[in-house]
Formats: structure tokens, sequence, C-alpha cells
């Protein structure tokens, strides 16, 4: 996550993606506004399906098709985050650069913030003559293995 290329500010509320819609000109319509409220609310990975059934619950009537379009329209746009996974998409509400946790006993997702040594970056760019501008990681892990902290943020050592 050590970017040195102008990005956007990192969306870290319901109120910067609001923002971030607008700075892009997108219309903020009550479809988008319903999904953009149930992401930051689960704070969990859905799938489509799972968004339109959990707002049609909620009453908030919305369409198969208008999810669909909408959740494209921000996941293009960089507002969500989309997720491509072998059984389809899902979405999230943290659009910045981060990591996954992927349990493989509940399928669940968990993000998390993960800074590596700068000593262990330069080592990999030194390694594959390039240079690296982001990262993400893709844990995966068992729930019966959990220890630890449940601190979303982690620096990793050089131990």
């Amino acid at each position: 996550m050590n970017s040195e290329a102008a990005t956007p500010k990192p969306i870290r509320s319901l109120d910067d993606a609001l923002a971030r819609c607008q700075d892009l000109g997108m219309r903020l319509s009550r479809q988008r506004r319903y999904i953009l409220e149930l992401l930051w609310e689960a704070k969990e990975h859905l799938s489509a399906r799972e968004i339109y059934d959990l707002l049609n619950r909620r009453g908030q009537e919305i369409g198969h098709t208008s999810v669909y379009q909408n959740l494209e329209a921000l996941s293009e746009q960089g507002v969500i985050e989309c997720l491509e996974r072998s059984d389809g998409r899902l979405y999230g509400h943290i659009s910045d650069s981060h990591s996954h946790v992927n349990c493989v006993d509940t399928q669940q997702i968990i993000d998390v913030h993960v800074e590596l040594p700068e000593a262990l970056v330069r080592a990999i760019e030194a390694q594959t003559g390039t240079r690296i501008v982001d990262y993400r990681i893709d844990f995966f892990a068992t729930k019966s293995a959990a220890a630890g902290s449940s601190d979303p943020t982690v620096v990793a050592s050089s131990a």
C-alpha cells in the first residue's frame, strides 16, 4: 500500500463513498444509496443476489437489473470493491488497498491492512527488476487455527 502515484483519498466511510460518487459526477439515485448504505452496514463481502435479497427484505425494493448495474458502475469507478471468485463476484465497502484473510472453513473474507517491511519490498523489487507501487496479499486460514489479535491492521516483521 505504499503508492507514490497520485491516488484519490481513500474511502473510509459512507460519507466518503457518497462524496466520491458526487466528485465523479455519478447520479446518487435512491437505489445507489441503498446499496452503499447496505455495504457499509454489513461490513462484509456480499454477492449481488445477497444484496438484492437483503434490500428487498428491508422494504427497499430494487430490481435485479438495477442491483447489477449499480454494483458494476460503483466498482468500475473504485467506489466499492469487487472480488472475482470462482463462484461469482463479491462486493465490499472498502475500496482502498488492503489484503484479505480467506477462511476456508466458513468462506468468510476478512479485510486487513498489511504493511510489509520496506526492506522486503526493496528485496522483491531487486529480485524482479520492478518498482512496487501497491500490493495486496491473500491469506488462507482456518478458524480452528485462529489465534492472536482481532486488530485489522497488521504490520509484518522481518524476523
